[in-house]
């Protein structure tokens, strides 16, 4: 059966400033790694026996109805703006109305050059296409707002990093991708009628409610506040927020250096490129705020008095901070039990989270922990455990059911660090037998099962992974 997708594209219908056409390079040996046969059905996609399949997920052979392009975009990289960026290595196919009526990208990561690519070849290697396959795909089995992985393929070619390295290509699905950046190319150059059409289209697209500048503004805040809390629930650290990866949508998006914690430590950082901690563990609830401020600023101008809208749009991200907190301790504390939390219970979890930095305890399994009762055992010295755990329980009497509460929120597995590299090197040997028992297993991770013990395990001193790397 030949491969279909239900194309229905309507960014290829705004003006040609808004992208580039481009036709994804073809690659020499196409081979299949995995396609996402679930999330293809979601799609509409019908064909997945189709022999050419990996062609078309390489770019060799581009699906009828397509409309291949690359996204215009500009962006703050670690708070210094580039006035043009764009998708350097990515093209986007085209978009689909789903079987649940939602509208979504898909997008050939890894795909060669495009007009934005600047120095860059274009391409991707093996490892963090693998590497934003697993953990994305985990993210949504997680319940995060996250782009998702449809497919997977091997070039048959290399590209040069530090060392020649495998090539791939991974096709990426999100709501859209549109990020901060597009619309901040289009206020730096003063173009407003782009920016309108923009704006336009992304409240037709995402937030039909928001009939105004602000209205969209504080929609976009209370997606990001609700998912950035979430990543912080989990112990996950984004590692590049940067303007032009935060998603208007509020998914998570462009799975570059990111990671998650073993020991919890709020001022974690894992990228190699984050020397200063712009974007550690527990600064990611300011980074967002200030991300959201950069949105606000490229809306001014659509304001009809863009001066005196200033102070108005400056309050409203002042209010972002509270947002984020209440969405902290909605989801902090249904982790220790609670379902209504009160304005005190935010010191009965800083008071344990304290406890875990001091102690230097596994953030997943302690957690974890409360649910089958060995949290205890993850303190080296259990004392001041102990001491919190009298004022929990005590908080605890009259909530119903928190261990199914806390069973639903605190998984048993996540992508370890350690578990991801070694997963690439055997992909790098030709072994791909780890991605998929790593896929099977992170798409159910609130459930114990005993054959996936080994993979919450957090690593040996050996195995700790210091540094994690974008891959460009």
């Amino acid at each position: 059966m030949t491969l279909h997708i239900p194309f229905d594209n309507s960014y290829a219908a705004l003006p040609d400033g808004f992208f580039a056409r481009v036709q994804p390079e073809p690659v020499k040996a196409p081979s299949l790694i995995a396609v996402n046969a679930p999330l293809a059905r979601d799609l509409g996609i019908d064909g997945l026996d189709d022999p050419n399949l990996a062609a078309v997920f390489a770019g060799n052979a581009v699906p009828g109805g397509a409309a291949p392009l690359a996204q215009l975009y500009a962006g703050h990289q670690f708070g210094q703006y580039n006035p043009q960026l764009g998708d350097g290595r990515a093209v986007l196919l085209g978009e689909t109305v789903g079987t649940d009526g939602i509208r979504r990208d898909i997008q050939l990561k890894g795909s060669g050059r495009t007009p934005y690519s600047r120095m860059g070849d274009g391409r991707a290697w093996l490892g963090p296409v693998l590497r934003e396959y697993v953990v994305s795909e985990a993210m949504h089995a997680l319940g995060v707002p996250t782009t998702r992985a449809l497919a997977a393929v091997r070039t048959g070619e290399k590209v040069v990093r530090e060392r020649p390295l495998p090539g791939a290509v991974l096709t990426r699905v999100a709501q859209s991708h549109l990020r901060v950046g597009t619309f901040q190319v289009f206020a730096a150059r003063g173009d407003t009628t782009a920016l309108q059409t923009m704006f336009d289209y992304a409240v037709d697209r995402h937030y039909p409610d928001a009939t105004d500048p602000a209205r969209f503004l504080d929609a976009v805040m209370h997606k990001q506040s609700a998912l950035v809390a979430q990543w912080l629930s989990l112990g996950f650290i984004h590692g590049v927020m940067n303007t032009d990866n935060c998603s208007i949508s509020g998914e998570t998006i462009d799975y570059g250096p990111c990671a998650f914690m073993d020991s919890y430590h709020p001022e974690t950082v894992y990228s190699s490129i984050d020397r200063f901690g712009r974007y550690s563990y527990a600064a990611q609830a300011d980074m967002i705020v200030w991300n959201m401020a950069q949105l606000a600023t490229a809306l001014l101008s659509l304001m009809p008095d863009p001066e005196a809208a200033v102070d108005p749009f400056t309050a409203q991200i002042h209010t972002m901070p509270e947002m984020i907190r209440a969405e902290w301790l909605t989801r902090f504390a249904a982790k220790i039990g609670i379902s209504d939390p009160k304005p005190e219970d935010a010191q009965l979890v800083t008071d344990l989270l304290s406890l875990m930095q001091v102690s230097e305890t596994d953030f997943t399994n302690t957690f974890r922990g409360l649910v089958d009762g060995t949290a205890r055992d993850q303190f080296a010295d259990p004392t001041g455990f102990d001491q919190w755990a009298v004022g929990w329980q005590a908080r605890l009497d009259g909530e119903d059911d928190p261990q199914g509460r806390m069973r639903s929120v605190n998984p048993a597995l996540i992508p370890r660090n350690h578990r991801i590299e070694d997963m690439i090197t055997a992909a790098i040997a030709g072994d791909d037998a780890p991605f998929h028992r790593l896929n099977a297993a992170y798409a159910n991770p609130y459930e114990d099962d005993e054959s996936c013990n080994d993979l919450r395990l957090p690593p040996r001193s050996n195995e700790v992974v210091h540094a994690t790397f974008c891959g460009t």
